[in-house]
């Protein structure tokens, strides 16, 4: 079953966020990915390389997953911007569908593809300008 999540982007305290959020939730962390995880982040700063790239901390049924935003990558935190829906699907086909059909009409950020991480990838606004993000994994298959 697809399975709807909530991202919380933050202004470079994503990790001080997200160990609050474990203090009062409990739990552990089902992810915690920095930018010097990504191979192409070559040229960031060292304090952007540290930046947290994707967390996330299972709450009940649900995901809540963040990252900081990069001003070198263009990326800007503001009231408003900073929650993202995101999207689990249960197979490629579903997040092609998904993502074809909700970015209609809107602005794609990023195509559907492979990532490094093993997921499949897209992101883009909708034509109502709610931000959203598709990752299949692929290792469900």
């Amino acid at each position: 079953m697809t399975q709807l999540n909530q991202n919380l982007s933050f202004d470079g305290n994503a990790e001080e966020a997200f160990n609050f959020y474990r203090s009062v939730f409990g739990g552990e962390f089902a992810s915690l990915m920095r930018w010097s995880d990504n191979p192409q982040c070559g040229e960031m700063s060292e304090a952007d390389k540290n930046s947290i790239m994707h967390i996330a901390l299972p709450v009940g049924g649900t995901v809540i997953m963040g990252n900081d935003s990069l001003a070198a990558l263009g990326q800007k935190t503001t009231a408003g911007n900073n929650i993202t829906i995101a999207i689990a699907p249960d197979s490629r086909d579903e997040a092609d569908r998904l993502f074809d059909g909700l970015s209609a009409g809107g602005q794609v950020g990023m195509a559907m593809q492979d990532m490094f991480w093993g997921g499949y990838f897209g992101a883009f606004t909708d034509k109502f300008g709610i931000p959203w993000m598709i990752n299949f994994d692929n290792q469900q298959k």
